[in-house]
């Protein structure tokens, strides 16, 4: 298997796992509503994700890095939302 054909199954991978956040997402902009939320797992998945992007430019992996980059800022979402409604509860 070629580097190519390597990192296209990265990127396919990368894909399916980063948009996993995008239904949660949606859900909360739709909604207004983040109570059933665990902000602590989001914080904890958010530390992962920044570990994993480093983890992509130390090993010049572009399919790492794109989808942490995109899962970081989704899971940011989902985590200011989450306090934000917080607060205003």
């Amino acid at each position: 298997m070629t580097d190519l054909q390597i990192e296209i199954i990265g990127l396919i991978a990368a894909v399916l796992t980063t948009f996993a956040f995008v239904p949660q997402v949606l859900k909360i902009w739709k909604k207004r509503d983040a109570s059933g939320v665990s902000v602590s797992m989001y914080l904890i998945m958010f530390a992962g994700i920044c570990t994993w992007f480093c983890y992509g430019m130390l090993i010049n992996s572009f399919a790492v890095m794109v989808a942490n980059l995109v899962s970081g800022v989704l899971q940011l979402f989902i985590i200011v939302f989450a306090l934000k409604n917080r607060k205003n509860k």
